[in-house]
C-alpha cells in the first residue's frame, strides 16, 4: 500500500470511517495472520489474535492520524501480542504445576492422616482386647514370635494360640471396615 493512500486511510480512520477501516483491514489482516501463525502454529489463535489487534487499532482509532508508518506499527502489537500470548501461558503453566504439586502433597498428607487414624483405631481395639487376647497378639504381631514360642513361653496349648490371634484379627476387621 502507497505511504499517502495509507495516510489518507488513517486519517479517515481517525473519523470514524468504517470503509477506511475496512481498506487497512483487508490489506495487513492476512498478512498479520500468516506472521502471527509463525510464531504460534495455531492459524485459529493466530486469527484471533490479528482479529484482537484490528479491534485495537479501531478502538483508539483517534490517534492514527499520528502513525508515520503504520506497517511497523501493526507489526510491533503483533510481536507485543506474541510476548503476552506467551507469557500469559508460562503463567498459566506454571499455576497449573504448582496446583499439581499442591494436590499431589496434599494426597500425601491426607493418606499420612488416614494411617495415623488407622493406627490410633488399632491400637484402642487392642488394648480393648481381654488382657489374654491382648498380650497373645501383640506378642504374635508386634514381637514376632511363632505361635508355638508363645505356647511355650505362656505354657498354654498351641490352638488357644492359634484361637486368641484369630478372634484378635476378627475384632480388628469389625473395626477397620
Amino acid at each position: 500500500m502507497e505511504s499517502h493512500t495509507e495516510k489518507q486511510y488513517l486519517n479517515g480512520l481517525q473519523n470514524g470511517d468504517k470503509k477506511a477501516f475496512s481498506a487497512l483491514y483487508m490489506f495487513y489482516y492476512p498478512k498479520m495472520k500468516f506472521y502471527l501463525t509463525r510464531f504460534l502454529k495455531d492459524e485459529n489463535e493466530a486469527s484471533d489474535m490479528a482479529q484482537d489487534i484490528f479491534c485495537k487499532i479501531w478502538e483508539n482509532r483517534e490517534y492514527c492520524s499520528n502513525i508515520n508508518n503504520f506497517n511497523a506499527y501493526i507489526y510491533s502489537m503483533a510481536r507485543n501480542a506474541v510476548y503476552n500470548y506467551f507469557e500469559h501461558n508460562l503463567i498459566k503453566e506454571n499455576y497449573a504445576s504448582k496446583f499439581q504439586a499442591g494436590a499431589l502433597y496434599n494426597d500425601i498428607i491426607e493418606g499420612e492422616l488416614y494411617a495415623m487414624e488407622l493406627g490410633l483405631l488399632i491400637d484402642i481395639t487392642i488394648e480393648k482386647m481381654p488382657e489374654q487376647r491382648r498380650r497373645i497378639f501383640k506378642m504374635s504381631r508386634k514381637d514376632g514370635l511363632t505361635n508355638e514360642e508363645i505356647s511355650n513361653q505362656l505354657c498354654i496349648n498351641k490352638r488357644t494360640v492359634e484361637n486368641h490371634v484369630t478372634l484378635a484379627l476378627t475384632d480388628l476387621r469389625k473395626v477397620i471396615v
